[in-house]
This record gives structure tokens, sequence and C-alpha cells, in this order.
């Protein structure tokens, strides 16, 4: 596909649609990247626009001249899905960042794209609701880029991702046109499912102008416990056996020793205990109204994992320490980001699985020659893999990596998961989506994207 060139006359237009035009080298160096490794690719314009009018201006001006256009919520992402590969234009969805209704009667809230995830969480709490899903950026990644992605977060165990909470999208087309994807409602067999079908398609279907979510009532307590094994498997396969005797953790998260080293020094946290012959963590919350059977839950499930070798279990009891035991989670990537080059994946298994999937994670390490600090949302089966350059040289890390990473999808597939759970494909998951998919189902999704996308200009160069 052949793109056009941003020209004086181009910026002209721009500019008659929106006050907010930007070529200075700030502006397109903090749209040329994201959270994906170090990756860096500079777009001609930025645009910011704040009403759907504009937005449909600047896609069917784009469209009709061949310039490529790339959605950007808050550049949280991982998997370079709002990298502007081709140039052109970045369009930056920050000034869409207003709550526009709660509709506590039926539980929904309608939503610009640019809000920050946890401002909404907070914003629905303070009515007694509940909006789950809580990826590990929530306090900067925008609810746009979440419903872009599919994002989960350590809740999903209990409560999904952002799929099950997504009723309606307003989004406007390639060519221009707005429409809505669905109704406001919890039940819909009325044709195709649009809504769920631009939900997790990374900003390459349309631009998410608004959106309506469900919510649920607020649960009043929470409890928290951090349980350390002496054996990484051990830890994957009590993960199982917490759900086979019949309990749903809110959450339930794994974290490799390195892991939780790494967040540790990265935060600067203190009052944690580390015994050498510790080599993982489980993090586990239950949550409900009622204290008495929490507490109940709670021994069940240290009774559990007792019988498992493990050391001594922290019980949280303070709100303080539950928030230190959660940055420590939530900082892991950072963490590792700030250690040494690296590269992200995000498998998925059925849960089950995890313990075969950490074994062969860390055999093809040693095959090829890398380290692995592993973590995730063991609870779903989703572990986050990341490979950590260290000593590699530039040819093994560029040449070799990519040979171990691709049979490492390969085995994963074979335990019947998939390529990701929650980051998307992006630019850099995209080499191996033959893994996951054959021909026929890559056709029919290319095809998708050629109806609503014909001329290729929306975040070209991703996902295929």
């Amino acid at each position: 596909m052949s793109f056009k060139k941003i020209g004086a006359e181009d910026i002209t237009f721009f500019k008659s649609v929106t006050n907010h035009v930007f070529t200075d080298t700030e502006q397109l160096n903090r749209c040329a990247s994201d959270e994906t490794e170090d990756l860096h690719y500079l777009p001609e314009v930025v645009m910011q626009p704040s009403s759907v009018e504009e937005v449909s201006k600047i896609m069917k001006y784009c469209n009709e001249h061949m310039i490529p256009v790339t959605p950007r919520g808050a550049g949280t992402g991982l998997s370079g899905g709002a990298l502007p590969v081709n140039g052109g234009v970045v369009l930056d969805m920050k000034r869409f960042d207003k709550i526009l209704n709660l509709d506590k009667r039926n539980l929904q809230i309608t939503t610009e794209p640019g809000v920050i995830t946890q401002n909404l969480q907070e914003y629905v709490k303070a009515e007694g609701l509940f909006y789950p899903p809580d990826p590990a950026s929530k306090g900067s990644c925008f609810i746009g880029g979440n419903v872009s992605e599919n994002s989960g977060g350590p809740k999903a165990v209990k409560y999904g991702v952002v799929k099950d909470y997504v009723l309606n999208i307003e989004m406007v087309l390639p060519g221009g046109e707005v429409i809505w994807t669905g109704a406001n409602v919890l039940k819909n067999a009325t044709g195709y499912n649009l809504t769920q079908l631009v939900v997790g398609s990374e900003g390459t279907l349309g631009v998410i102008t608004k959106i309506v979510l469900r919510l649920i009532p607020a649960v009043k307590h929470d409890m928290l416990m951090l349980v350390p094994f002496r054996s990484s498997v051990e830890a994957c396969k009590a993960v199982n056996a917490i759900f086979l005797a019949g309990f749903t953790p809110s959450a339930l998260e794994f974290m490799e020793r390195d892991a939780l080293v790494w967040s540790m020094k990265f935060t600067k946290a203190t009052g944690i205990k580390l015994p050498e012959d510790i080599v993982a963590h489980l993090l586990i919350e239950v949550d409900g109204n009622d204290t008495d059977v929490l507490y109940k839950d709670v021994e069940a499930i240290s009774a559990i994992v007792q019988q498992f070798d493990i050391d001594e279990v922290l019980f949280a009891d303070s709100n303080e320490q539950k928030q230190t035991l959660w940055n420590l989670r939530r900082k892991v990537g950072e963490a590792v980001k700030s250690n040494s080059v690296y590269k992200e994946e995000d498998t998925v298994v059925p849960r089950a699985e995890l313990p075969e999937l950490l074994r062969i994670v860390k055999e093809i390490g040693k095959k090829y020659g890398f380290q692995s600090v592993c973590y995730g949302h063991a609870g779903d089966g989703n572990l986050h893999v990341n490979i950590v350059k260290g000593d590699m040289s530039e040819e093994d890390w560029n040449n070799k990596l990519p040979q171990g990473i691709r049979e490492l999808f390969t085995e994963v597939v074979h335990l019947g998961g998939t390529i990701s759970g929650e980051h998307g494909i992006g630019l850099v998951q995209k080499p191996y989506m033959d893994i996951a998919f054959t021909s026929i189902q890559l056709k029919i999704m290319k095809q998708i994207k050629n109806i609503f996308d014909p001329n290729d200009i929306l975040n070209p160069g991703k996902i295929f």
C-alpha cells in the first residue's frame, strides 16, 4: 500500500478542523513510542480532536488522500499497537476525557475513550458501583485503549475482562461515517455482534468515540494473602487446586522470585521477608459482603496451600499492607524494564496447564540462552514471560531469540492456549499469528479488516 506524505495543504486542512494540530519535535517524539520495548516510529503530525465531528472530518479526509492514521490512547500498550509505523497522523484521544452519563437505574455508564481507567473506577465506587477490569497501568491507561486491547487484569479471574462489560460503542469508520455497534441492553441477539468485534480490534476497524459499560454493585470487603513457595511448579499446581476445591478468588497472581525482588527494589518496599529457598509467590485475594464467609474462605484456601512446600503465609492485616502488596505486583513490569532490555510475551493456557507452561518456558530459555522473569494472572492461566537480554549478544537477541519465541508459542498452542491473553498482537506479535491461526482463519480476519477499511489507512501494519 502506498501512502501519501503529509504536505502543507494537509496541515492547513487539519488546522481548519481542530485547534490542536502539532508538528513540533516534542509532540512527535511523545507519540513515537509506547511501553513496548524501545521501539520508536515518528509520525508526521499529531492531532488531538475533542469531538466526534472532528474525528469524522479527519478520517474522511485521510481516507480520501491515502494518509495513514494511528489512534492513540495513553501510550501504555505492550504490543506496539499505537505506534505509527507508516508515519502519517497520530490521532491522540487524550481530549476525549469526559464521563458523560451514569445511569444508576440500569447500572450503566457512558464514557469517552480518554478517561483514565482508575478515575472511572473511583467515580463509580463513590456511587456504590464497581467496574472490575483493572490492568496494571490502571492509574494511567485509558478506557478506550482497554477496549481496543480487551484488557483484563487481576480481577478478571472472578469478574471477567473488558469484553464482558462493553454494551455499546460509538465509532468513526475510516471513511468518516459514525455508527453505534449495538444497543444499551444486557442481551442482544439482533444480527452480528459488531460490539464484540470492535472490542480487541486494536484500533484497526474504527476510532472509538463513546463507550457504554455495564456496572455491578460494589463489594464491601476483601482479604489478601501472600503465599511463598519453594517450587514454582508447585505454586502453579496450587492455583488449580484452589479452584478444584470450589473457590473462586477475586485475584490469584503468580510472581517468580526475581519478579518480586526487582519490584521490591524498584518500589523501595520493605517489611516482606524473602528467605533464600523461596522461588515463587501467589498473591491471593477474596472479596464479598460477609466477612465471616471471607474468613472461612481464607482459612480453607490456606489449608489447601499448606499441602504444598510453602513457607509462612503473610496475611495483609491493614489497607496499607494490602496496597503495598498490590503495588509490588503492579510494578513488576516496570521493574523488569528498568533492569534490562527485554521482551514481554503474553502467553495464556488452560489453567491446569500452567505448571507445564512454566516448565516449557524454562526449558526453552536454557536451549536458546535467555533468562526469563515470569509473573501474571495465574487464575486465568495467563503467564507474562519477560525475556531479559542480560548477557545475550546482539546477534543472538535479534536472530536466535525469535526462534525461541516461535518455539514457545508453538508449545503454548499445543497446550490449548494462544499467544496473547490481554496485551494484543499489534506490531511485535504479528510474525507469530500463523501459529495460532490457519490460513483460512487469517483470510477471514483480513477480509473483515478490508470491509471496514478498504484503503488500509487505519492503524496499518498491525496484527497481520
